[in-house]
């Protein structure tokens, strides 16, 4: 059995707590991004990425429109300090674009921090300690202000060397493992870097407050952001931020709860990854901004080349269920659900709507780069009428009338439900090919003509089972029921047209009709047909002849 008394309640909420962000019900603009993909998400690789690799990634973070880039340690690691010694000397960081780069609160790695970022466009120097009860007490055996004292001897010479150094430099703090830390002596220790570093409104300081271990529900985050923005100093000239790990799965929760708590920046990386269960996935809270239609200034516009590159360079895989990116967060299989897209589809096009309000599916796939007949309507013994039905117009043109779209259901529903497979467009469009279009055999009408006389007058050449020709003739209320009329009367069979519709299709630049016909024939059974032909007159005799050779 498991042992649960092992554990205890090891976070703090503050001692104030004003629940304000309770009565906002959204978040009214994005943040300020920084991605850390290259830093906390390399670090946390099987294979960490190579020179080419990060580079390539950080070109696409470029053009997804981060601002803020985290490059690495470069005090720390020589690969590190390679690639960012790469970037700054072929030029390839934009003069929008900062890079961020790490360090402990420690004399050399400091120095040589500042030594790596010259000539950097401008650079974030990103200092920090643990506060947290767990590392003063376990790790560093240091007091309070021994603690404290870390954070400002940091402060005071990276501020020394700033002046010292030329470039474009701004700063963060984070006291590590916040979470773990009592919050009034985290707003003790920031306070204190804060008075060293003087920010101004003119040149803000970053003040980061992570989630290196998540240890309480979200609520709980939200309260201790709240308190902090309600009580640091200089909170005009502070930016707040959010680093959130995923370690009880809340990382997006906590991330918009402690926006609406008061924070004004989030590092994250694509995807989540990150060490243990991960960073904070940027992609799901940018998007979920776009779905209540604030916009998240990042482009997802092309998601699957995201999703392409990412895994080859990480070595990753995007689960197939990871919010708006996997391969089938939009894929409905369930035929009800099918059957509502469908209609919800149609009925936006329909009235003409811009917003979008489709059943079960948040955003419009086709804005992140995804297609409504690959991704959305899956085909398999699960799938619907109205979802088999829907794929095939979408894709293929065939607007099927309701009860022939019902009988091509069940017909594709009972080969997926055989071979246990799923049934991909083109299979679906086959079995529609091969069950009812365009049948000739074993009877065929391949001539007919008509006379206006008393109605229609059909005279019709019918290619009969043996493969010997018949002529035949009949009247009719229309040409197809003349027709009809007279394939009856050289067959011998007992039917009679009780469906039939038809629209035009598109072949590239060949302008085709298409018809449907169901027969219902003297055991009370109906039998289906379609057919293709630039003459409407044609298309309804290949559908109807289609329908007779399916009985």
């Amino acid at each position: 059995m498991m042992d649960v008394t092992k554990y205890q309640i090891g976070y703090y909420n503050p001692p104030k707590t004003e629940y304000r962000w309770v009565h906002k019900d959204h978040i009214e603009k994005a943040p300020s991004w920084c991605s850390v993909d290259l830093r906390d998400g390399n670090q946390s690789l099987i294979v960490p990425m190579s020179l080419e690799e990060k580079l390539e990634f950080f070109q696409l973070l470029v053009k997804i429109g981060f601002k803020e880039i985290e490059v690495g340690f470069p005090a720390a690691s020589e690969t590190e300090y390679e690639f960012l010694r790469t970037l700054i000397e072929q030029n390839m960081i934009p003069e929008d674009v900062t890079v961020q780069v790490l360090t402990q609160c420690r004399d050399h790695i400091i120095r040589k921090t500042f030594e790596a970022v010259q000539g950097a466009p401008s650079a974030v120097i990103h200092f920090y300690n643990s506060t947290s009860v767990a590392q003063r007490e376990q790790v560093f055996k240091k007091s309070k202000e021994e603690i404290k004292k870390i954070a400002t001897d940091g402060a005071t010479l990276v501020k020394q060397l700033a002046a010292e150094y030329p470039g474009n430099f701004r700063f963060e703090y984070s006291p590590e493992s916040f979470t773990g830390t009592e919050p009034e002596y985290a707003l003790e220790v920031c306070n204190a870097v804060l008075d060293i570093m003087q920010p101004t409104p003119e040149k803000p300081m970053i003040i980061n407050l992570p989630v290196t271990v998540a240890m309480s529900m979200s609520h709980i985050y939200a309260n201790q952001i709240e308190y902090m923005s309600d009580n640091l100093k200089y909170r005009d000239s502070v930016v707040l931020s959010l680093h959130p790990h995923n370690d009880r799965g809340c990382g997006v929760a906590d991330t918009e709860l402690a926006l609406l708590a008061g924070a004004d920046r989030v590092e994250g990386t694509l995807f989540g990854n990150g060490e243990r269960t991960g960073n904070v996935d940027l992609i799901t809270l940018a998007m979920n901004l776009y779905t209540h239609g604030v916009d998240p200034k990042l482009d997802f516009s092309d998601m699957p080349a995201i999703v392409e590159l990412y895994e080859r360079v990480t070595r990753m895989h995007v689960y197939e269920r990871t919010p708006y990116a996997g391969a089938l967060v939009f894929a409905a299989f369930s035929g009800s659900h099918q059957d509502a897209i469908a209609k919800g589809m149609n009925w936006r096009k329909e009235k003409g709507l811009h917003q979008w309000n489709v059943p079960y599916i948040p955003i419009d796939p086709t804005d992140i780069g995804r297609t409504y007949d690959g991704d959305v309507i899956r085909i398999n013994s699960q799938s619907g009428k109205g979802g088999i039905g829907f794929l095939l117009q979408q894709k293929f043109g065939y607007d099927l009338p309701p009860k022939m779209r019902e009988h091509f259901g069940y017909t594709v529903k009972s080969i997926s439900d055989h071979a246990h497979k799923e049934l991909s467009p083109d299979e679906v469009a086959q079995v529609f090919y091969d069950t009812y279009l365009n049948k000739c055999a074993p009877v065929d009408i391949p001539d007919a003509h008509f006379i206006q006389k008393n109605g229609i007058f059909a005279a019709i050449t019918v290619t009969m089972p043996d493969g010997s020709t018949k002529e035949s003739s009949a009247q009719g209320n229309g040409r197809l029921d003349a027709v009809c009329n007279a394939l009856k009367a050289a067959t011998g069979q007992d039917f009679t047209i009780e469906t039939y519709s038809e629209h035009s299709l598109q072949h590239g630049s060949t302008s085709e009709v298409a018809a449907y016909v169901g027969l219902r024939w003297g055991d009370g059974t109906v039998t289906w047909g379609a057919g293709t032909d630039t003459d409407i007159i044609r298309a309804g005799i290949k559908a109807m002849v289609s329908a007779a050779n399916n009985k």
